[in-house]
């Protein structure tokens, strides 16, 4: 299958003065038309690294090359989308929009749901890539945006994994709480756009995206404070009982960690969120009627602590 790659400057809201940086690699069924997807990897990046001469540092911070690797991890049928946040502190990333309690430093104080920020700015930072990117395809940057996609192949609405390397992991930690917290029912934001159409493509409410996550990576997260793993019971038993309830099958929550982070002993809070998040998911198995399955890997296992392994473990991790 033939794909479109390329990193776009998306503004989430008119007002706003900053702008997220996003990766992608869509497939396409025709060289200007996009192919419907069976599912949607979205990876969040963290803090950023820079001047570190190391080459596998270096390839590993290129959102673009990030997106390639999704796809040979997934498949060719799914497209990848890898999110920078849109503020940086020095090199500190902040997702402010997703995560409203976030410092100067974005370390969140709390995870909170009110408004659902993570997946609405979700659902719309998707809704106006896809709308830039169409465009750039069809070679017609100021025309109105159409969909001309050829029929799917696949039955059900596309699947998404949702994954969050370091800080990033924080964004996922908002996401599974408003997951958590989420009512059933059907309202999409509004757009200019085709919703029947773009609904074949990727979620286009809240909802809509709750409904569609099928896995949830963790990859080498971690934070100076404490926070970088969801801990709250009460949400995670709620989590497992919208699992329960919910139409789509199994939900995966995978860990993927290095000794960088899982054995980091200025920072003990880290293995100690982990292992405390895995225990509270393992706790609420009965409640899930089984679709809920856990799955944790160390990387590197031999090797002393350094940042080159922090990066790798994108190339080496093990989705299946």
């Amino acid at each position: 299958m033939d794909r479109w790659n390329g990193v776009l400057k998306i503004q989430l809201h008119p007002n706003s003065s900053t702008f997220y940086r996003v990766a992608a690699s869509l497939g396409l069924s025709s060289p200007k038309n996009l192919a419907v997807p069976f599912g949607n990897a979205i990876f969040f990046t963290g803090d950023r690294v820079e001047g570190t001469g190391n080459p596998v540092i270096e390839r590993l911070s290129d959102p673009q090359t990030i997106a390639e690797i999704l796809v040979s991890k997934f498949g060719g049928s799914v497209n990848a989308f890898v999110v920078e946040a849109s503020e940086f502190n020095g090199s500190f990333a902040v997702y402010k929009d997703f995560i409203p309690t976030v410092n100067e430093y974005g370390e969140p104080k709390s995870y909170d749901v009110t408004g659902f920020p993570a997946s609405t700015s979700l659902v719309l930072l998707l809704s106006r890539f896809l709308a830039e990117a169409k465009n750039i395809i069809l070679g017609k940057q100021k025309e109105a945006y159409l969909y001309e996609a050829s029929p799917s192949p696949f039955s059900c609405k596309p699947k998404t994994a949702l994954l969050g390397f370091s800080k990033g992991g924080t964004v996922l930690n908002q996401l599974i709480t408003e997951f958590a917290f989420s009512e059933i029912q059907s309202t999409q934001i509004p757009s200019q756009l085709n919703k029947k159409e773009e609904d074949s493509f990727i979620p286009t409410s809240k909802e809509g995206l709750f409904e569609s996550i099928s896995e949830i990576h963790y990859v080498d997260v971690g934070l100076n404070v404490e926070g970088a793993y969801l801990t709250d019971k009460d949400a995670i038993d709620r989590i497992s009982a919208r699992i329960a309830q919910r139409e789509s099958g199994i939900f995966r929550f995978l860990f993927h960690g290095t000794p960088r982070q899982w054995r980091d002993e200025r920072r003990i809070w880290i293995r100690k969120e982990k292992d405390t998040l895995v225990r509270l998911l393992k706790k609420t198995a009965h409640t899930n009627m089984g679709k809920l399955h856990l799955c944790e890997r160390l990387y590197f296992p031999r090797k002393s602590p350094d940042l080159q392994m922090h990066f790798e473990i994108i190339d080496v991790m093990d989705v299946s």
